[in-house]
C-alpha cells in the first residue's frame, strides 16, 4: 500500500471505531481458531452458561453475586450474519444430539450483562455490551500476504510444499506446476485447473491424519461467500528470481488475481472486522496435532506465531479505543480437555504454552496480556476410577461418535464406554520429538477419539471445564 492508501485505510478504521463507541459497544471480542478447534461450541456454551446462571466460581462478578442479568440483543450490524445460537443449541439436544456445524464465515452476536459495580465512587447498577465476532482462523493466516509480492508468496508456498511432511501430499500439485510455463499466454482453463489442484493439496494437508496448519490463502479452505468466485482462481507458479512479468502471460494473470485477492478480500476483512477488536480468544485443537506427530506440532507452532503476529496487540486506552483499537488481552485455549483425565489438563496447557512461547513474548513486549488455558467448552465425558487386574486406573466415560474405534473395536454412536485416556508427557517439548500419550500398559498411543455431546436437560447449563476461567480473563475486569 502507498502512504495515502495507508492513511485512508487507518482513517476508515478510526471512523468505524468511533461509530462502535457511539452505538454503545462496550467490548468487541474476537473468537477464532483453525478448523475443528471448537469455535461454534465455545461461543454457544459461553453465552448459554451466562444466560442460565451456571456455576461459574472463577468469574468474580458471578461468584460475588453481582451479575444480575444477561440477555441477547438485536443484531448490531446489518451486513454481518447473526451467530445462530438457537440452531447450535438445538443440535446439542435430544436423542440425535450432534456437534454444530463448523464456522465457515464471519458471524456476530451481541450480549448485554447487567451487574452491580463494587463499592466505590462508581458503585451501583451498570451494564456491559459485548459483541462476539466469530470468524475462521484460516482467514487470519492471510494477513501476512499483505506484505508479500506474488513472487515471494509463490516461492515460499512451493518451498513448503517440498518439505518432507508434505511431499507425498503435494506431489500431484507440484507435478502440475512444474509443467506450467509462467511466460505462456494467459489461460482461464489453466488457471482453473491449477487452483483446483492447489486447493485439493491444501485440503489434504488439513485432513485429520496430518493436521497441518500453515495453509494460506485461507479462503481456499474457508471460502465463505466467495465459494466458486473467480477471486479464488489462482495458484503459485515456479518463477525464476527477478523475472519480469510479461503482459498477457499466465504469470501476469496469476499475479493480478493474487493482488485482487489481497485488495478485495484480505484488506476489507482486516479493516471492517479484525482491526476493530478489543479482546481475542484463539482456540487450538492441540490434541489433533499431537495425534499427527512432530511435523504437525511444528507446523501448528508456525501457524499460531503467524496468527498472533497478525494481531494489533498493545496496551489499550480511551484514545486507542476511539481511533486505533488494540487487542489488549489474548487468550489461547487448548480445547477438548475432556478427552483427557484432569491429571493431564495442566500438561496440555503447558504444551500449548510452549507452542506459543515466542509469539507470547512479542505480544507482552508491546503491553498486551496473554494467557493459556486447557478447557472444554462443552464437557462430553465424565471421570471414573476403574479397577483392572487389582489396579485402580483413571478413566473417562462418554459416548464415542459412530465409527470411531479403539484397538479394533468400532463404536455404534449409542453405547457409553469407559476408556483409559493415558497421560501426556510432563515435558512439553516431548511432543515435538514424537512422544505422545503414556498408556496404562506402558505403550505410547497417540490416538484420541471423538465423543458425542453429553446428555443434558434443555434449559440446564451446559457442562464445561474451565470456561469460567476464560470468561474472567476475557472480560472479568470490565465487570468490577
Amino acid at each position: 500500500m502507498s502512504f495515502f492508501d495507508d492513511l485512508a485505510h487507518e482513517a476508515r478504521i478510526a471512523a468505524m471505531s468511533v461509530m462502535d463507541y457511539v452505538s454503545g459497544t462496550g467490548l468487541r471480542l474476537g473468537v477464532t481458531g483453525l478448523s475443528r478447534a471448537g469455535k461454534t461450541v465455545f461461543i454457544t456454551s459461553l453465552v448459554q452458561n451466562l444466560i442460565r446462571h451456571s456455576n461459574l466460581p472463577v468469574l468474580r462478578v458471578h461468584a460475588e453475586g453481582r451479575l444480575t442479568g444477561v440477555s441477547l440483543q438485536p443484531q448490531p450490524d446489518d451486513a454481518i450474519p447473526r451467530f445462530a445460537i438457537e440452531d447450535h443449541l438445538a443440535a446439542l439436544q435430544g436423542i440425535s444430539r450432534h456437534w454444530p456445524e463448523s464456522t465457515r464465515r464471519i458471524s456476530e452476536l451481541r450480549l448485554t450483562l447487567e451487574f452491580e459495580r463494587k463499592s466505590g465512587w462508581r458503585s451501583g447498577p451498570a451494564s456491559l455490551t459485548i459483541d462476539i465476532i466469530d470468524y475462521p482462523g484460516e482467514w487470519l493466516l492471510d494477513l501476512p500476504l499483505l506484505s508479500k509480492t506474488y513472487q515471494q508468496w509463490s516461492a515460499e508456498t512451493l518451498d513448503k510444499a517440498r518439505e518432507p511432511a508434505r511431499a507425498a501430499l503435494s506431489s500431484p500439485f507440484l507435478g502440475f506446476v512444474e509443467q506450467l510455463d509462467p511466460a505462456a499466454p494467459a489461460s482461464e482453463d489453466t488457471a482453473r485447473q491449477a487452483a483446483e489442484i492447489f486447493t485439493a493439496y491444501l485440503k489434504s494437508c488439513r485432513a485429520e491424519k496430518f493436521a497441518l496448519s500453515t495453509l494460506p490463502p485461507g479462503r481456499f479452505l474457508m471460502p465463505g461467500e466467495l465459494e466458486g468466485s473467480p477471486a479464488l482462481t489462482f495458484a503459485p507458479l515456479n518463477i525464476a528470481p527477478f523475472t519480469e512479468t510479461a503482459d498477457g502471460s499466465l504469470h501476469a494473470m496469476m499475479e493480478r488475481r493474487y493482488e485482487a485477492y489481497k485488495n478485495q478480500v484480505v484488506k476489507p476483512f482486516f479493516r471492517d472486522h479484525f482491526a476493530r477488536l478489543d479482546r481475542q480468544v484463539v482456540l487450538v485443537d492441540a490434541l489433533s496435532a499431537i495425534n499427527s506427530g512432530p511435523a504437525a506440532m511444528r507446523d501448528l507452532e508456525t501457524a499460531l506465531g503467524d496468527i498472533l503476529g497478525a494481531f494489533r496487540a498493545g496496551r489499550s486506552s480511551v484514545l486507542a479505543t476511539l481511533f486505533r483499537p488494540k487487542i489488549d488481552r489474548i487468550l489461547f485455549c487448548a480445547t477438548k480437555a475432556d478427552h483427557l483425565h484432569h491429571t493431564s489438563h495442566d500438561r496440555l496447557e503447558a504444551i500449548l504454552r510452549q507452542t506459543v512461547a515466542r509469539a507470547i513474548a512479542k505480544a507482552e513486549h508491546v503491553g498486551a496480556s496473554v494467557d493459556v488455558i486447557a478447557l472444554a467448552a462443552v464437557r462430553a465425558t465424565r471421570e471414573a476410577a476403574i479397577k483392572q487386574k487389582g489396579q485402580s486406573l483413571d478413566a473417562i466415560i462418554g459416548t464415542p461418535v459412530a465409527g470411531e474405534s479403539v484397538n479394533g473395536d468400532i463404536f455404534d454412536g449409542a453405547t457409553e464406554v469407559a476408556l483409559f485416556p493415558g497421560s501426556l508427557p510432563a515435558d512439553p517439548m516431548a511432543v515435538f520429538q514424537g512422544e505422545g500419550l503414556a498408556m496404562p500398559d506402558g505403550s505410547a498411543d497417540m490416538r484420541f477419539i471423538k465423543f458425542r455431546p453429553p446428555l443434558w436437560e434443555p434449559g440446564a447449563p451446559l457442562p464445561h471445564i474451565r470456561l469460567d476461567r476464560a470468561m474472567q480473563f476475557l472480560f472479568g475486569d470490565k465487570l468490577e
